[in-house]
């Protein structure tokens, strides 16, 4: 039998399909007014409405300890699933620093684009500078970010090392940002969640909607930290990274 890594479904289970066409239901109810608020140049709540029910619908339940800070906020965290952005930005209404090959995906990358979200080409050294802008440009909205350190999803098994370069922008930090550690625990089914690299978005979408068991999991949210407490940028990530291990026990 091939890994649940490589395997590809020969046929899309009917739980999955069902939910997935909900989804995109839900998307066409949601877009029109996202468009509304748009219009009259207010910030929008449908992208967190979305998401929020996206997971509900992909049959996701979440537990949630400790309290978010609403504005002013860099949610710095663990990325173990395409799950986490449906979790953040439904608990949060939180934008995200994201991979620019995000853009296009159905449904989810089209909403990351409405929802303020910063994209990134993590591979293009020479264009660190400009991104740190756009970053610090995002963190100067009213609109909490959120970016995931690791630069890619890891396989719920450990933490893999946080990119300092990814936190260029707040180091100086905008006045009045703070950071706040999340972490996303899913418990002892962390690497049957995971999507890793040798599994497509789509592959891994489905199999987890296929599932008749919900998938549980636990949103940490940290202490915020004022920012320019914390000192350089290696500074910054160290903490978040201490903090986020310590929370789910993880090296």
């Amino acid at each position: 039998m091939a890994s649940r890594s490589i395997a590809k479904p020969d046929r899309i289970h009917p739980r999955a399909a069902a939910r997935v066409v909900l989804i995109v239901l839900a998307f066409a109810a949601t877009l029109p007014l996202h468009g509304l608020w748009r219009m009259f140049r207010r910030r929008s709540p449908w992208p967190r409405h979305f998401t929020k029910v996206s997971r509900k619908i992909s049959g996701v339940k979440v537990l949630i300890v400790g309290e978010h800070r609403k504005c002013d906020v860099l949610f710095v965290s663990n990325h173990v699933s395409w799950i986490d952005i449906l979790l953040l930005a439904g608990e949060t209404g939180s934008a995200f620093v994201a991979k620019a090959d995000m853009a296009p995906w159905p449904v989810l990358g089209w909403m990351a684009t409405l929802n303020n979200s910063v994209y990134v080409a993590r591979d293009q050294r020479l264009d660190v500078g400009a991104q740190a802008v756009a970053i610090k440009a995002a963190l100067e909205t009213s609109q909490p970010l959120t970016l995931f350190p690791e630069g890619t999803t890891a396989d719920g098994r450990a933490l893999l090392p946080f990119r300092s370069s990814l936190l260029a922008a707040v180091a100086p930090p905008p006045e009045g940002i703070a950071i706040q550690p999340v972490a996303i625990d899913y418990g002892l089914e962390a690497p049957e969640i995971a999507w890793t690299e040798e599994e497509s978005v789509g592959v891994n979408a489905l199999r987890l909607m296929g599932r008749r068991k919900p998938i549980e999991v636990t949103l940490h949210f940290m202490e915020p930290v004022d920012i320019s407490l914390l000192g350089d940028r290696k500074a910054i990530t160290a903490h978040a990274r201490d903090a986020i291990a310590a929370r789910l026990g993880l090296e």
